[in-house]
């Protein structure tokens, strides 16, 4: 047999050693047997605008159509919001700044009022997240216990005050219970639907990992869970607001952001019932932003504020 002398021929039939090319040229020669490469897309051009700085043109326009509205009607009865604005500052943001310019009328009306809220909220979110955990993890537990739960989602909660007055007499524990009691039920039936919709690969993955109880709860089930939780817990956060509202307007009140509206009814105090209810608003709305930066921070996704 004859050896066969010098180099194998390469693909394209040209036989001798194959040149050196740099790493640069043979990245780019495609193989044989893959398909072409898509070309790649376009960079995008960055956001010319922030989409939180569009709110604002149209909040400005909101309030200049309500100014030069009330400015023309002239009614007692719809103040123009610069008055509001002047009455909202001379009535509860006129402290020194030590006291974060908060009035004596801001620590009478407003702090009781956040306090007995967050109370009440913080009660339904952490009751609501261990009973819908505990309930969305058992099939046969949530078919049983879901009509149970859409019942009570479903009573109004001006109905449950003569129940609670009866068990706990009107004041602070009455009005903390009855905020507890109907904003639970948004954060347990949410948490509930989300554990059960944890993906069976990764409970197949933790069953093989053998992960116990506590750690497939902490590393699996909530982070899955996360998303449908804030949703419930925003729910409540804005029904314990209402329910804050309602419970101070009951008898048996003597400070609170409802109690100045049933004061400032009774009187015909119009701007005052206007200021509280400004007031509310922005509440409400910080509130809501506050809890959405916590949700971005947990599940790292943004939501529209």
């Amino acid at each position: 047999m004859s050896r066969v002398s010098g180099s194998l021929p390469d693909r394209s039939g040209a036989s001798g050693p194959h040149p050196k090319r740099p790493l640069e040229q043979v990245a780019r020669v495609p193989h044989p047997n893959l398909p072409p490469s898509a070309p790649s897309p376009a960079p995008r051009s960055p956001a010319v605008t922030h989409p939180a700085l569009l709110r604002w043109p149209v909040l400005v326009l909101a309030v200049g159509v309500w100014e030069s509205a009330a400015r023309a009607h002239g009614s007692v009865y719809f103040p123009p919001p610069d008055r509001i604005a002047r009455h909202i500052h001379d009535l509860w943001f006129d402290g020194p700044v030590r006291h974060l310019f908060l009035s004596a009328a801001a620590v009478d009306d407003i702090l009781p009022s956040l306090g007995r809220m967050t109370a009440g909220f913080a009660l339904a979110a952490v009751a609501g997240v261990v009973l819908g955990v505990a309930v969305g993890r058992s099939r046969r537990v949530y078919a049983l216990c879901n009509p149970v739960l859409q019942f009570a989602r479903a009573v109004p909660p001006p109905a449950l005050v003569p129940v609670f007055v009866v068990v706990f007499a009107f004041g602070t524990p009455m009005q903390i219970a009855s905020i507890a009691f109907s904003a639970v039920w948004p954060v347990l039936i949410n948490t509930a639907a989300g554990v059960r919709n944890t993906d069976p690969l990764r409970l197949d993955v933790a069953e093989v990992l053998r992960l116990n109880t506590a750690e497939r709860l902490w590393f699996l089930v909530l982070p899955s869970a996360l998303p449908r939780i804030f949703a419930g817990l925003r729910l409540s956060l804005s029904l314990s607001l209402i329910l804050m509202v309602f419970s101070e307007l009951l008898p048996g009140t003597a400070n609170g952001i409802g109690f100045t509206l049933t004061e400032a009814q009774t009187r015909s105090d119009l701007l005052t019932v206007w200021a509280a209810l400004v007031l509310l608003g922005v509440l409400g709305h910080l509130l809501n932003t506050g809890l959405l930066a916590v949700e971005k921070r947990l599940t790292g996704k943004g939501r529209a504020v």
